[in-house]
């Protein structure tokens, strides 16, 4: 790895895939580092650059180099097959990867491998096995790998925390997660990668690290069901909706089970619904208070419930337009990990300091293994949905064994073991 330069303490930044979540994320964090730079008292002022790009076409890369104009320093853009070599070989200090969820694995680890920080879209990887070895990875190359799970950082979902943490919510019992998008995202900005897929992949990971990483447990069981027939046939591979089941133990011997519907094929709709022993918490990200209706462009270009909290553009009292929200902010976040593992302390110390920010369990990869763990059942129960025998039902135990059981089967289909 060519080694981040502490005197003029720059990081140069590798960006995979350039999508919408690019749009609406990386490219505004990009853009106001370039402006004003990354200060922090532990590691000072740094300097963060988008170097490099990589993407099949290009068309997107050369499209936002003329928009953006000064509001970003000159990249690089590499396209084709090879387009992640290439800009691996240029020089980065960390990649963010954004590609489709299915390509993450193998970009991942070209740059874990090429000893690069590296922080992936949510899922991170598919299979726990893939997990492994990324993990095992970035302990031998002394890196970062990261990922971006950024609904953890909706101030909602941060009070929901805070009140389980101090005890005022007192153990979970069951919750019910939606997270529906509309035609729109299958049928247009998706179109070209959702063949296959499924919209429990896509989304529901925000709900299960939620569940996850705010009630802690062991996942003991996972269900799925869905339809099909609108996105792709109706006996195919592309799923329109999912409904997810995971069931939680608890260290009393206690369960808890959740439910996550997902579409991609219905109007827009996110909401949350948990009980405890003595209180219940409902959250809706969009209806928050705030409803707009312009002619000829709501509900379209325009939303009528806006979530200004994830990625709000702003006309400042001062005058200034800026953009802010927490799916840019949990970027910055890693980006302020990496300065402080290269520039907050002595170089001898820099081991330890590594350890400090793997030890963040809401976005480090190791921390991971339970969201993929439903992701991968999911994906084999869908999966033999889609071949004719439904109803499976994955069970995982406590050493982290994971079988999936058909109906009519004596034998479970192991699908991972230590």
């Amino acid at each position: 790895m060519s080694a981040p330069n502490p005197q003029t303490r720059s990081l140069r930044a590798g960006m995979i895939g350039m999508g919408m979540i690019f749009e609406e994320t990386y490219r505004p964090m990009f853009e106001q580092l370039h402006a004003g730079g990354l200060y922090r008292k532990d590691f000072g002022v740094a300097a963060v650059s988008l170097a490099a790009v990589a993407t099949r076409t290009g068309s997107r890369a050369r499209a936002y180099k003329k928009e953006a104009g000064a509001k970003i320093a000159d990249f690089t853009s590499f396209e084709g097959a090879d387009a992640v070599d290439k800009m691996l070989a240029a020089g980065v200090d960390f990649v963010c990867v954004a590609s489709p969820d299915d390509r993450h694995f193998d970009a991942a680890r070209k740059a874990i491998q090429a000893g690069r920080h590296v922080i992936i879209e949510k899922p991170s990887v598919l299979q726990l096995q893939q997990l492994d070895e990324l993990t095992a990875l970035a302990q031998e190359k002394n890196v970062l790998a990261k990922v971006v799970y950024h609904k953890l950082c909706d101030p909602d979902h941060k009070k929901l925390r805070t009140l389980v943490h101090d005890g005022e919510l007192q153990h979970i019992n069951n919750g019910y997660c939606s997270l529906l998008e509309p035609k729109s995202i299958s049928k247009g900005q998706f179109a070209e990668w959702i063949k296959g897929r499924n919209p429990g992949t896509y989304v529901a990971v925000h709900y299960i690290k939620l569940i996850d990483f705010t009630f802690g447990g062991r996942l003991k069981t996972v269900t799925c069901a869905g339809q099909r027939g609108l996105v792709g046939p109706a006996d195919g591979n592309t799923w329109d909706s999912t409904q997810l089941r995971l069931v939680y133990e608890y260290p009393d011997g206690r369960e808890a089970a959740f439910d996550i519907h997902t579409s991609w094929v219905t109007p827009d709709e996110q909401e949350v619904q948990f009980r405890f022993d003595n209180g219940v918490w409902n959250g809706h990200s969009r209806k928050r208070g705030i409803e707009c209706t312009i002619e000829g462009k709501t509900p379209h270009s325009f939303k009528i419930t806006m979530n200004t909290h994830y990625n709000g553009t702003f006309v400042e009292p001062w005058g200034d337009r800026s953009q802010r929200g927490y799916g840019i902010e949990v970027l910055r976040r890693f980006v302020e990990e990496v300065a402080f593992v290269e520039f907050g302390g002595p170089a001898d110390a820099r081991r330890n300091r590594l350890a400090e920010m793997r030890a963040l369990r809401y976005n480090d990869l190791a921390a991971d293994r339970q969201v993929v763990a439903a992701v991968q059942a999911m994906e084999a129960i869908l999966e033999h949905a889609a071949k004719g025998s439904p109803d499976g039902v994955v069970r995982v135990d406590a050493n982290g064994r994971m079988t999936m059981h058909l109906p009519g089967k004596s034998d479970p289909i192991i699908l991972y073991s230590r």
